[in-house]
């Protein structure tokens, strides 16, 4: 009995230096250097309201000259601008597509919320301004007749994929950058497990060990940042009927393209595909394939006009 309680005794003090290590990666966020983007002076300026009372302001670009084949709503990164979807979907404006692209609450043109400061793990918080998003292009009658589709990069791809699984009218969502909390932060942890932990040790030490020292990081950082964390993985089965194309970089450095992968095998989907960018890092796949970026765009977009059945 002496035995065993040692045992456990060690054990979590192990458990719990390594939670402190990996929540320190965690809450720290990376240098992603999120360029500057012009504004477009021919866009329309935008603004909503949050359920919670905050104001979202964006930007809308409209087809002059014709009817538009459908409408994308766009989710920037973190760090990111609205004005930043004029570069992702250039090739979909440039098609006949109308873009809709807003700033996520504390970041760019929108209101901050007191006491939040956002970073690069997808909270509850953006859940919601997606949400407003919707319901304000679901108010506007030169909208709402729209197919819709969504694209999100990195941090925003979280809300793309979130809000097309809660909205049956969204009929495609593309991706690029894509992760889940979950997914990436075991995918470090792992990699972390071959820096902190010797060889030997490391066969010894079950998935599921690692599965709950990624869900004590995510709760202890909840607990101290007052802020519920997005567990993606719970949304993404009601995706099983819509087409969903993640785009990653081979050379991406924060998000592998394993983990694009997995959130395509939590999917189930043969509508849910993965294109792997050669030579692309983190949200660089247009710079060096724009062409072939373009093309594919406007192809899976092209899919807006079939219906869906609602999950």
């Amino acid at each position: 009995m002496t035995w065993l309680i040692a045992t456990l005794v060690i054990l979590l003090a192990f458990e719990l230096y390594y939670v402190r290590i990996v929540l320190r990666v965690f809450e720290t966020k990376p240098p992603f250097g999120v360029p500057f983007f012009q504004p477009d002076p021919g866009a329309e300026s935008i603004e909503f309201t949050t359920r919670d009372g905050l104001t979202l302001r964006g930007s809308l670009h409209r087809q002059p000259d014709r009817t538009a084949k459908g409408l994308i709503l766009f989710c920037p990164e973190t760090d990111g601008s609205h004005w930043s979807a004029m570069s992702y979907c250039h090739g979909l404006i440039e098609d006949g597509f109308d873009v809709l692209s807003f700033d996520f609450r504390g970041q760019g043109e929108s209101d901050l919320l007191p006491g939040y400061i956002p970073n690069h793990w997808p909270t509850m918080y953006e859940v919601e301004d997606v949400r407003a998003a919707i319901d304000f292009i679901s108010r506007r009658e030169d909208l709402q007749g729209l197919p819709l589709g969504l694209m999100g990069v990195s941090r925003g791809s979280a809300m793309a994929l979130i809000a097309a699984a809660e909205c049956p009218s969204v009929r495609a969502v593309c991706c690029e950058g894509a992760y889940s909390t979950d997914a990436l932060t075991l995918y470090f942890i792992l990699h972390w497990s071959s820096i902190y932990l010797p060889g030997w040790l490391r066969r010894f030490i079950p998935l599921w060990h690692y599965e709950l020292t990624m869900i004590l990081v995510r709760w202890t950082s909840r607990f101290l940042r007052q802020r519920r964390y997005v567990v993606l993985e719970r949304w993404l089965p009601r995706l099983r009927n819509r087409p969903v194309l993640l785009v990653t970089g081979e050379r991406d450095n924060y998000v592998h393209p394993d983990v694009a992968r997995e959130l395509v095998r939590c999917i189930h989907s043969s509508a849910a595909q993965v294109w792997t960018v050669p030579r692309a890092k983190h949200n660089k796949a247009r710079n060096v394939a724009a062409a072939e970026y373009d093309r594919r765009l406007t192809a899976f977009f092209s899919q807006l006009d079939a219906p869906v059945t609602a999950s």
